[in-house]
């Protein structure tokens, strides 16, 4: 598919933002990257505004995803012309990344979303 056919496909919409923009804003972003074996075809392309693409950079798309729970929110709103395969991949991805990090702050004795206190040389 080409560019503007993607961004047709995806009503001009950037998956990670929701936000409707022209398309000389906009670029195209694969779900697997290139360089980990991912290919040119429609379903694992999805519309990206320059910002968002910006913003995510190289990292790929879970890490970014389950770093920014409101960008992922979108991104599973709006990709909906992605291949299953691929927006399954991301969420797997996503979900062990995020029992990670649970697992790292049970160890450290901290439950999720409870914040630690500063060391003690660094209290006000």
């Amino acid at each position: 598919m080409q560019r503007d056919d993607i961004f047709a496909r995806d009503g001009y919409r950037c998956v990670f933002c929701g936000q409707v923009f022209p398309a000389e804003e906009l670029t195209v972003d694969h779900l697997q990257a290139r360089s980990r074996g991912g290919d040119r075809s429609g379903g694992n392309l999805v519309t990206a505004c320059g910002g968002c693409n910006a913003r995510k950079g190289r990292q790929p798309l879970a890490r970014f995803l389950a770093a920014e729970p409101e960008t992922y929110t979108n991104f599973r709103r709006h990709a909906v012309h992605a291949w299953k395969r691929h927006v399954q991949a991301v969420e797997e991805e996503v979900r062990r990344m995020a029992q990670s990090v649970e697992r790292g702050a049970q160890r450290k004795g901290v439950r999720a979303g409870e914040r630690q206190p500063p060391p003690p040389g660094n209290r006000p």
